[in-house]
């Protein structure tokens, strides 16, 4: 095992089963983790993440083949890249060292993740070292959702304007946080700096995440009635709708409060949403194809009966305001759609093959995993030919052209590094 490109891989993935996943046979996560692991769907269990990765919380594993194709030991995806580091070409390696830079998934949502944000690098040194058992790596974790049905999240600040609104028609909110905070927003004008609108927001969201459980469960009491009373005589909101359903999910939970603040964001099937460090956010519904820096960090504050760090996640936030950018991706040949966010350690591409068509992917100087969501084919390099089918994971080694083909339909994406993390300029400047 020593420089020669060993060619394409097939490795055995890492299922997650947190209770915001889908039950069953209801969860193509499931579904996937059963054609890639042999093993059989449980009905009643939630199937939430598919992992493909390196990471230590959830491992991927390289089939080893041995002989003429028979198959072999399994060896962690971490440790077979450190027995053949030319795997990810030189750039990735003098960038990030003998480590996959970026951690795929596939997610299954039945109710709402965390309200949560994930750390900077120096943060997650931090914190990491603080309490490792919590924070598992000292790595960010910038990630893309890229949804496959239609996906809702809640994600990032509400503008200014939308703001003022909620603190004129959610009284709850004004309770919680005192009439002068509620008067410090109302009074941001267009005229005063960035700086000063964010010191508002950043006050407003502590006042609100911080309150005693007590007072939480009364308000939240208050807000459920009035609403209850609204809809016989009137329209909810979207944005209230949702609330009264995360409260059933999550009953006297701030995080039902802390709704209002924040895009509500219902992507249609091959949209996408990234999310930089220190920036709020929570899945709601559906399921996507997720892609990030390779890392497990998520400081969590409401929404979640798991650990929470409210003084950690009101301190590290931007409170940058304002709706996301949503990507719709680039056509890159007929069949496949290319996502590029501005991180180098990730891209996402998603290749729909009707019946006897083929596509290239062009070899590129990083490593690259492909996931078949449904249908077969083949995925071919110069050298050799692997038959695929749902739920197949497969590690291809950098500067390694692909022909994807399917004679009946094919629905595959692809990860890898940021092809422009490969542009002159930027790799010149990484070395």
């Amino acid at each position: 095992m020593g420089a020669e490109n060993p060619g394409i891989v097939r490795l055995k993935c890492c299922v997650k089963d947190y209770d915001w996943g889908k039950l069953g046979k209801e969860s193509s996560v499931a579904w996937l983790h059963a054609k890639n692991s042999g093993e059989v769907i449980r009905d009643d269990d939630p199937y939430a993440e598919f992992w493909m990765g390196s990471h230590d919380s959830g491992p991927s594993y390289v089939v080893v083949p041995v002989g003429n194709g028979g198959s072999g030991d399994l060896v962690s995806l971490k440790e077979w890249i450190e027995r053949n580091p030319a795997v990810l070409g030189d750039g990735v390696l003098k960038k990030w060292g003998p480590n996959l830079p970026f951690l795929f998934k596939v997610l299954s949502v039945a109710k709402a993740l965390s309200i949560q944000a994930h750390p900077d690098k120096d943060l997650a040194a931090i914190l990491h070292k603080q309490e490792p058992g919590v924070y598992k790596d000292d790595n960010h974790k910038p990630e893309m959702a890229l949804a496959v049905t239609q996906f809702e999240a809640l994600c990032g600040f509400v503008g200014i304007e939308e703001l003022e609104r909620v603190l004129h028609n959610v009284p709850e909110i004004v309770e919680v946080i005192g009439s002068a905070c509620a008067d410090q927003v109302l009074h941001v004008s267009k005229q005063d700096d960035e700086k000063k609108s964010k010191e508002v927001l950043r006050n407003l969201f502590t006042e609100l995440m911080l309150v005693n459980k007590a007072t939480i469960s009364d308000v939240i009491s208050k807000l459920i009635s009035r609403l209850s009373r609204k809809r016989e005589v009137a329209e909810l909101t979207d944005k209230e709708q949702l609330v009264l359903k995360l409260e059933k999910q999550y009953p006297e939970d701030i995080g039902v409060l802390a709704a209002f603040l924040l895009n509500y964001v219902r992507l249609n099937p091959g949209e996408a949403l990234y999310l930089g460090a220190n920036e709020p956010h929570a899945y709601i519904y559906g399921e996507c194809v997720e892609c990030m820096a390779t890392s497990d960090n998520v400081v969590r504050a409401g929404l979640t009966p798991k650990h929470r760090d409210v003084q950690t996640l009101c301190s590290m936030l931007t409170y940058n305001q304002g709706f996301p950018e949503i990507l719709s991706g680039v056509v890159s040949n007929p069949f496949t759609r290319k996502y590029i966010p501005p991180f180098d350690e990730f891209e996402v591409d998603h290749c729909v093959l009707p019946k006897e068509t083929s596509t290239v992917f062009s070899e590129v100087p990083g490593p690259s995993i492909y996931v078949v969501m449904a249908g077969a084919g083949t995925l071919c390099t110069a050298s050799s030919e692997e038959c695929i089918t749902e739920g197949d994971v497969l590690f291809v080694p950098a500067n390694t052209e692909i022909t994807a083909a399917s004679d009946s339909g094919m629905n595959l994406y692809r990860a890898g590094v940021n092809s422009q993390f490969f542009e002159p300029s930027k790799f010149a400047a990484s070395k």
